[in-house]
C-alpha cells in the first residue's frame, strides 16, 4: 500500500462525502432518497443552509443514520464563531469548517464538544494568481502547510486541503491530522466550473486524503446512484489493495 494512504480507522463507506449543492431542502431530500444506502455522509454548504428549515433537514438526516458536514467556513468575531460552533455541536453535526485566524480557530475548538472542527487552508477555487491578488506572497503549498501547522497546534481536528497539497501535509505533519479534500473530479473530467486545483478520486487518496468531497459530478450525473456506487467501489479497491 502507498505509504501516504490514510491508515486511520475510518470505514471506507464513510470516506466519500457527497455535497448537497442544491438550492432547496426538498431537492436535497430527493437527492438523499435517490442515493439510499450508497452514501452515508453528506455536506451541507451555504446555498442549502440559507434555503430554510435546514436544522429540520439535519435532524432528518441523523434519523437516517447519516453523517453531516456543515461547510459554512465561519469567519467572524471569535466569540461569535465559538457560539456558532457550539450551536452546531448541539444539533448533532459531525464536521464543520472555520476559515479564520488563530483566535477564531481557538474559539471554535473551545466550544466544539464532539463536533470535529476543520480549518480551511486555501480554497480550491483559488490558484497562485488569485492568492497573489489577495496579497499572499508565498506559494500555495507554503500557505497550506503554514495554516495546517497552526490549526493542528490550536487543537483543530483537521484541515480542508486540495489533493495537490495533501501529500506535503502528510510528509510534514503528524498523521493524526484529518484531511478532507474537495474539488474531486473524474479522471475523464469534462466539467467546466470554478474549481482550479482539482484531482481524481484515486489521486486524492493516494496522496493521503482521509475523506473526499464530491458535488457537481454526482449532482449532474444522469444516474447519481450509479456514479456513487462506482466511486465507493474505487475507494474499496484503493484501501484493500
Amino acid at each position: 500500500m502507498n505509504q501516504l494512504i490514510s491508515k486511520k480507522n475510518i470505514p471506507t463507506h464513510e470516506r466519500l462525502i457527497v455535497a448537497l449543492d442544491v438550492p432547496a431542502i426538498a431537492e436535497a431530500e430527493l437527492f438523499v432518497e435517490e442515493l439510499g444506502e450508497s452514501a452515508c455522509f453528506y455536506k451541507i454548504g451555504m446555498e442549502l443552509f440559507m434555503s430554510g428549515n435546514c436544522f429540520d433537514f439535519i435532524e432528518s438526516l441523523k434519523k437516517k443514520q447519516k453523517k453531516i458536514f456543515v461547510d459554512l467556513k465561519f469567519f467572524d468575531v471569535p466569540e461569535t464563531v465559538g457560539r456558532a460552533i457550539k450551536a452546531l455541536s448541539s444539533k448533532g453535526v459531525d464536521f464543520a469548517t472555520v476559515h479564520g485566524n488563530d483566535a477564531m480557530l481557538a474559539a471554535a475548538v473551545k466550544e466544539k464538544g464532539a463536533l470535529m472542527v476543520f480549518a480551511v487552508t486555501a480554497l480550491t477555487s483559488l490558484d497562485q494568481g488569485d492568492l497573489a491578488d489577495l496579497g499572499f506572497k508565498c506559494n500555495v503549498e507554503e500557505l497550506v502547510l503554514s495554516r495546517a501547522k497552526r490549526a493542528l497546534a490550536l487543537g483543530c481536528d483537521g484541515v480542508i486541503s486540495s489533493g495537490l497539497e495533501v501529500g506535503k501535509l502528510r510528509a510534514s505533519l503528524d498523521n493524526k491530522l484529518v484531511v478532507i479534500t474537495p474539488g474531486i473530479r473524474p479522471v475523464d473530467n469534462a466539467i467546466k466550473d470554478d474549481q482550479k486545483r482539482v484531482v481524481s478520486v484515486g489521486d486524492a487518496f493516494k496522496n493521503g486524503a482521509d475523506y473526499i468531497v464530491m458535488g457537481r459530478p454526482i449532482r449532474d450525473a444522469e444516474n447519481r446512484k450509479e456514479i456513487v456506487d462506482n466511486i465507493q467501489l474505487e475507494i474499496k479497491r484503493i484501501f484493500n489493495s
